[in-house]
């Protein structure tokens, strides 16, 4: 496998992705300058427009939950109030 000639116990096969064997040939490598290479072009645009789309694909699985868990808690602390309250003492307690 590889080819290169024979190896000898030791002999050292080369680094990875060079491991004795012939190069290849029809492989093209392409490349471009570091100053004008722009990683984060782009990124902030696309980060708020793909947040919003997530955002409103999913509220619909989150907020009627919400609102009804915010509505019957309001309702309890409400009906907590009137109960310990004068009227309210008035028409449950059994005093």
């Amino acid at each position: 496998m590889g080819g290169g000639g024979e190896r000898m116990p030791g002999q050292f096969l080369g680094g990875w992705g060079n491991l004795g064997s012939q190069p290849q040939k029809g492989v093209t490598t392409y490349g471009l300058a570091q100053n004008r290479q722009r990683p984060l072009a782009g990124t902030a645009h696309a980060a708020v427009f793909n947040v919003w789309r997530r955002f409103s694909n999913q509220v619909l699985y989150f907020a009627p939950p919400l609102i009804i868990a915010y509505s019957a808690l309001q309702w309890a602390i409400d009906r907590n109030h009137y109960l310990n309250s004068k009227p309210g003492r008035q028409e449950f307690g059994e005093e």
